[in-house]
């Protein structure tokens, strides 16, 4: 097979990267250029800070992308524990891909467009099957700046109900830090993609032989949680709502996570995969570490509020006990313990 394929460089011409431009995989090299030649692709119009680039045509490289087969045509990429960097491309957190009988759905995108390149090809390794879905599990960069080269290979971007909107007010924030903290080569070309609709109730998707529900979920890990549970496999995919190895990260409600991590805890799945770590937990047991990190959080957090600490302090004890079970405990324990505290100093 061959794909479409351009040399990015910044406009000052310091840094470069090969990028992969879905959409215009062929059988041979005629057609694929046949392809190019008459649907010139949009990407690269809509890459900012990009030096002008001709594609072509050459045959399809591998993919740099580690995934496990943890069920029947279900494959999972675990992420590094890490902040993202230089060195991981902001390739920290995990995703999957799910093949089914008329296609394929894709659960998160990774942390930059080279990560979802690298998503696209690893699919391409497996199947030619169409890529008809990306499901966003939530709002935050590691798991949503790969989106573009999956919706140029044509799949249908789906969120929960408000996720456009979230995105909106973060867009500046997210592509300042993500292309501060990953650098270049490794952000070039990256932008933010909104969902092509939004998820506001339960519904499944039929990729064959695969059902897939999506359920939007309360405010929790964020306001724009939600999960996918494989019906073929009772296997639940989480997003952030389920941490392992990695500090869990409060960006929503405390005691709106602890209720839904309780609600998912009686439902049908059998194992899960969850946003950080694993790649691949037993359930409900999986949710155990994240949920005791949690209760302590509120525990201390309701102490400090009882014995009348000021919020400067009580950051600094708050969840202190669980630092011993988690990787990047430092960087993330003390905003935490902020957010718990603010949240039940006003119940």
């Amino acid at each position: 097979m061959f794909e479409a394929m351009a040399l990015l460089c910044t406009l000052a011409g310091g840094a470069c990267r090969e990028a992969v431009l879905p959409g215009y995989a062929a059988d041979t090299e005629a057609a694929c250029v046949a392809a190019l030649h008459a649907h010139p692709p949009d990407a690269l119009a809509s890459m900012e800070g990009i030096a002008p680039v001709s594609p072509r045509c050459q045959p399809r490289p591998p993919s740099t992308l580690t995934v496990t087969e943890v069920a029947p045509d279900t494959f999972v990429h675990r992420g590094a524990v890490e902040e993202p960097g230089p060195g991981n491309g902001g390739d920290v957190a995990n995703l999957a891909f799910v093949i089914g009988a008329d296609g394929v759905a894709v659960i998160d995108s990774g942390g930059s467009r080279a990560e979802g390149e690298a998503v696209y090809l690893a699919i391409r390794a497996r199947t030619e099957k169409p890529i008809r879905y990306l499901i966003l599990t939530h709002m935050h960069p590691d798991h949503i700046f790969g989106a573009a080269p999956l919706k140029e290979a044509g799949a249908e971007i789906l969120g929960r109900e408000g996720l456009t909107r979230a995105m909106a007010e973060r867009e500046g924030t997210y592509e300042g830090n993500f292309a501060r903290f990953i650098g270049e080569p490794g952000f070039l070309g990256t932008r933010m993609v909104a969902p092509d609709r939004e998820v506001g109730a339960e519904e499944s998707l039929d990729i064959g032989g695969h059902d897939l529900l999506l359920s939007p979920q309360p405010l929790a890990h964020t306001a724009t949680d939600l999960t996918v549970l494989d019906k073929s496999t009772d296997l639940l995919f989480s997003g952030d709502l389920v941490f392992d190895s990695h500090t869990p990260t409060l960006d929503g409600s405390l005691l709106g996570w602890r209720k839904v991590l309780a609600a998912l805890g009686a439902g049908p799945a059998t194992r899960v995969i969850p946003g950080h770590g694993g790649p691949i937990l037993p359930w409900p047991a999986g949710e155990v570490d994240t949920d005791r990190y949690l209760s302590v959080l509120e525990t201390d957090a309701r102490a400090a509020i009882k014995a009348g600490e000021p919020l400067s302090e009580a950051s600094r004890t708050i969840g202190l006990e669980e630092a011993g079970h988690w990787r990047l405990f430092d960087v993330y324990n003390a905003r935490n313990a902020t957010a718990a505290f603010t949240e039940l100093e006003w119940e």
